[in-house]
Parts: C-alpha cells; structure tokens; sequence
C-alpha cells in the first residue's frame, strides 16, 4: 500500500466529508479518468508545462487511483509488481531494450 500516513490521511478527509458513499468503483474509475485528462491538459499544446500545475493534477490522478484500490481491497505496491513482472516477460531486455516497439511485434 501507499505510505501509511497517505492512506490514512486520504481515509480521514473522506470521512470527513461523508464522501464515501459516492466512491463507488466506477465512480472512482470515472474520476481517474477525468483528473488525467486535466494532466493531459497541461501538456496540450506542446512540450512546455507548469510544474505546480503538473503536480496538482498528478496528486489529483493518484489520489483517486489509491482510493480505488484501497475500495477494492487491493495493495498498490503488489499489484504494481506484479503488473511489472507481466509486464517484463512482454518485454524481455534484450529484445526490448532501446526501443518502444509494442510486444507483438518485437
């Protein structure tokens, strides 16, 4: 899971509100989708960004995704490792190294 006190905090302030009973799975979902397209936004017109406005809405992106899973009963750091370890039989090092060619057709 995230840090303890991260989780804690985003449980507390959930609580606090009463927001609970609206952080149904699929509303969560809805609402990743939503904040990472308002990061997207900050890079829609080229590679120049705002830093603050960037870490805004990469908070806003993670907090929903740790909502989600911890919803779900799901320990973000194991289902990040292993999606990684998926990940990595697709992509063996030495066909995939340097490129970013997609695992079907390495």
């Amino acid at each position: 899971m995230p840090d303890a006190a991260v989780l804690q905090a985003l449980r507390a302030f959930v609580a606090e509100r009463d927001w609970g009973r609206f952080h149904s799975p699929e509303n969560l979902a809805k609402s990743i989708s939503i904040e990472a397209a308002e990061l997207l936004e900050c890079f829609q017109w080229g590679p120049d960004f705002t830093a603050d406005e960037v870490r805004s809405e990469l908070a806003d992106v993670l907090t929903y995704c740790i909502l989600l899973a911890d919803k779900l009963g799901m320990d973000v750091d194991q289902i990040v490792l292993d999606k990684l370890a998926v990940t990595a039989k697709k992509y063996p090092v030495e066909k995939a190294r340097g490129r970013s060619t997609k695992y079907d057709a390495l």
